[in-house]
């Protein structure tokens, strides 16, 4: 009898894992209710008023429901109850808060789906940040202070090295005006800045570039640095110079051109030295030095006497 017993619980047992084999090969097989998700946002910061959101594509039309999940699994919000949904895409948000309104503290989050109908739950892969932290700027200089947007492809543009503390999109500003929103979101890139602001060029002179950030959630930094530059085209070494009749004028010639053109007591010409050599009138009497470069210039009062 206990032998029979026996054999009649072995066979029970191999029914039961047959079946369950079965169940399991025929689950492989059954193809997946979501054919397809997308992050169109994956970062978010109830502060920065930012959400998340996930585009999720469905095989067929059920009845869903769709929680949010912390890292321990632990359900935090409820984005959708017992929702119809068709076929096809449907995209669900999350403004980073919690059933009862708090808002959720930082962390990884993940979107659940269940589908009453088939009687399937999916707990998406694709993760959800949640990032309340504004970043910061930790450094930002200039390769070279001096720049001048010409178009002769010498200095036209001044270059910004930064440094953040975590991963974040460059935001420069002059007089209170953004100027650059940068393309990368590394902690550690540079950006270009070509002396115009809303398509205009601004006029020669002494500029403060704010640097700041905003990280990926869409908080601003709260730690800022200054960058001075100097925006310039062609200047003259000084404003006004004292020199004997029939002598030979030399004066500073700050420009990043290969050539120039210069005036003086109705005589012209082209140089190319950052010191320009010049005889001037052997009549006493003050004159004007003009210097010329692809439309700007400078000048200084030469005083012959």
């Amino acid at each position: 009898m206990q032998r029979i017993l026996s054999t009649g619980v072995l066979v029970g047992l191999l029914v039961a894992t047959a079946a369950a084999f079965a169940i399991t090969e025929r689950l492989k097989l059954t193809k997946s209710p979501i054919t397809g998700t997308k992050v169109v946002r994956g970062y978010l910061s109830p502060r920065a008023h930012t959400t998340a959101a996930v585009n999720v594509r469905f095989r067929r039309k059920d009845v869903t429901t769709v929680t949010i999940e912390d890292s321990h699994g632990g359900e935090v919000d409820t984005l959708a109850y017992r929702v119809a949904v068709p076929r096809g895409r449907r995209t669900f948000t999350w403004n980073g808060r919690m059933d009862d309104g708090r808002p959720a503290p930082d962390g990884t989050y993940r979107m659940q789906i269940h589908l009453a109908n088939q009687h399937r739950t999916i707990l998406l892969p694709n993760p959800i940040v949640l990032d309340t932290k504004p970043p910061a700027v930790l450094d930002a200089g200039a390769v070279r202070r001096s720049f001048s947007p010409d178009g002769d492809h010498q200095s036209d543009t001044v270059t910004i090295h930064y440094r953040m503390n975590e991963d974040a999109h460059a935001l420069v500003f002059v007089d209170g005006r953004r100027i650059i929103r940068g393309r990368s979101h590394l902690t550690k890139a540079k950006v270009a800045w070509g002396g115009k602001v809303k398509g205009r060029l601004l006029p020669p002179g002494t500029y403060t570039l704010v640097v700041s950030a905003v990280d990926l959630a869409g908080n601003r930094a709260a730690e800022v640095k200054r960058v001075a530059v100097d925006l310039r085209y062609i200047v003259l070494g000084a404003r006004r110079v004292h020199v004997r009749p029939d002598a030979v004028l030399r004066i500073g010639v700050s420009t990043d051109a290969k050539r120039y053109r210069w005036s003086l007591a109705g005589r012209k010409g082209t140089a190319s030295a950052r010191v320009l050599r010049v005889h001037v009138p052997r009549i006493g009497g003050t004159y004007t030095l003009v210097v010329t470069e692809r439309g700007h210039s400078d000048r200084a009062a030469v005083v012959v006497g």
